[in-house]
């Protein structure tokens, strides 16, 4: 069933009823007002006719039956229309006329809050009693039928029923035309929706405001809804090429070291014979391989979880605290490399805990790796401090140090060094972290002049900034390593 039809529905049963509550409630109060009018005439008939009626009961008993004639149409034509009977002290009717209960037994001694209805035979009235003080004492009854006002209430009775049977046909028929008009803009929002390609995206359903809230805001919600939903399909894309991305790059980086596991494997399949040295030499390559395919998975898992990481992830936290603990850490698993740390007290940032995780482990990592001097172990300086907005991070190490030309192929994925023992993904792993906490990541030199300074600049928390938001683009474990040097660098450096 339409809307409209509902309404109109609805309206036409609601209406009369509410005509008839109303109907009721106003009979009432003409009732009420009705008796009132007519308490009030009897009030006045009784002040206008207790003088006459005095002197016809001061008349009755000193026996003057002249005057007592006199009398007895002077208080019939005071009282009118209206029941009349005065009845001397000691209980003989003087005077009966009009209209009046056949039960005179059950008439009130006395009504002085007023009228009051008696009830006889069938019949109700509204009975006034006055007492008469004086010389002559007597009691005056005024009686008017309760019924008298039955033709005025019929008649609103009436007229309430009417408006009840008219209101029903005329205010459906109202009802529907204008909730015909009002569900107009709904149905022509529906029919849009209904024709709508998914895959076109919110750009494909534009619409002006018909100043209709309701209507107005269905068609706001259902451009979000699409939002949500290209957003969600592009999240799921994205995750199906980087599994794609790194279905292809681990089965091409491990196809090396598999191989070369394989012919360690077999030399030793073949040659059982071989000689205590010769048998230590190849097991150390097959434990120099192992160690590289899992640098080599940890590292593009890692990279996959920065590619399909959501904001909800992030959260405020202590840069020095993630700082202080990755140099531990890092002290821990490379005892023999000297390291020093200078951090202040706190730095709050917006960022992921994990992902700030990885990118200080694989600064400090790779600083390790290729941070030693030709004649000692390695030396890394950490230092931390605030520089206006940002928290900047350095890294330096005294190691040979990376050539300006080659410092933008650094970030690249699987970009190696000649002899370098890392996987090549240390530096990719740094940039893509950078990126996703809206930061910038530059190498350049030491003070001093030789080794590697990474300088990480990262936006430190601002209560009253603008919603963080994650890059649009995330696709560092499926770039192509023909990617043109420097793209890595750019991308994280341009990300909102």
């Amino acid at each position: 069933m339409k809307l409209a039809t509902r309404i109109a529905l609805s309206v036409t049963v609601v209406v009369p009823l509410l005509v008839l509550a109303a109907g009721l409630l106003v009979l009432g109060l003409v009732s009420r007002d009705l008796h009132r009018q007519q308490d009030t005439r009897l009030q006045d008939l009784a002040a206008a006719a207790l003088p006459d009626v005095r002197t016809l009961l001061a008349a009755d008993r000193n026996g003057r039956p002249r005057v007592e004639q006199t009398q007895h149409r002077r208080v019939l034509d005071a009282v009118l229309d209206a029941g009349i009977l005065v009845r001397s002290a000691d209980g003989t009717d003087v005077l009966e006329g009009g209209p009046q209960p056949a039960d005179p037994a059950r008439l009130p001694g006395s009504t002085p809050g007023g009228p009051v209805t008696v009830r006889a035979k069938g019949h109700a009235w509204r009975v006034l009693s006055v007492p008469v003080a004086g010389a002559a004492p007597g009691t005056l009854w005024l009686f008017a039928p309760a019924s008298a006002t039955d033709p005025q209430l019929s008649a609103v009775r009436g007229r309430v029923l009417l408006v009840a049977l008219l209101s029903a046909p005329v205010s459906g028929l109202l009802a529907y035309a204008l909730a015909g008009r009002a569900t107009a803009s709904v149905r022509k929002l529906s029919r849009r929706a209904a024709e709508l390609d998914p895959r076109a995206g919110p750009a494909a359903f534009t619409t002006t405001r018909v100043n209709i809230a309701e209507v107005d805001e269905l068609s706001a919600a259902i451009g979000q809804l699409l939002a949500r939903y290209e957003e969600q399909a592009a999240r799921t894309a994205q995750a199906l090429d980087t599994a794609r991305s790194f279905s292809a790059a681990a089965s091409h980086e491990l196809r090396t070291p598999l191989m070369s596991m394989r012919t360690d494997l077999d030399v030793l399949a073949a040659h059982p014979d071989l000689s205590p040295g010769e048998r230590a030499e190849v097991v150390r390559d097959l434990q120099s391989d192992h160690a590289r395919l899992l640098e080599l998975l940890t590292a593009l898992r890692m990279l996959a979880r920065g590619d399909l990481v959501e904001v909800s992830a992030f959260g405020p936290l202590d840069l020095c605290e993630l700082v202080d603990t990755a140099v531990g850490e890092c002290v821990r698993r490379h005892p023999g490399a000297r390291v020093s740390a200078e951090l202040p007290a706190e730095l709050a940032v917006f960022g992921w805990e994990a992902g700030l995780m990885i990118l200080l482990a694989n600064l400090l990592g790779n600083a390790v790796v290729h941070g030693a001097p030709p004649d000692g172990p390695p030396l890394i300086d950490v230092r931390l401090d605030a520089r206006g907005p940002y928290a900047v991070l350095t890294v330096d190490d005294a190691g040979p140090g990376i050539p300006p030309g080659e410092r933008d192929a650094a970030f690249r994925r699987f970009h190696h060094r000649p002899g370098s023992p890392g996987s090549g993904l240390g530096l990719t792993l740094v940039a893509q972290q950078v990126a996703l906490h809206r930061g910038t990541v530059t190498l350049g030199n030491p003070p001093e002049g030789r080794g590697t300074r990474v300088e990480v600049r990262l936006p430190l928390l601002a209560p009253d900034g603008p919603a963080p938001r994650l890059p649009a683009r995330r696709d560092w474990i499926s770039r192509g390593e023909a990617g043109q040097p420097g793209d890595s660098q750019r991308n994280h450096k341009d990300a909102p």
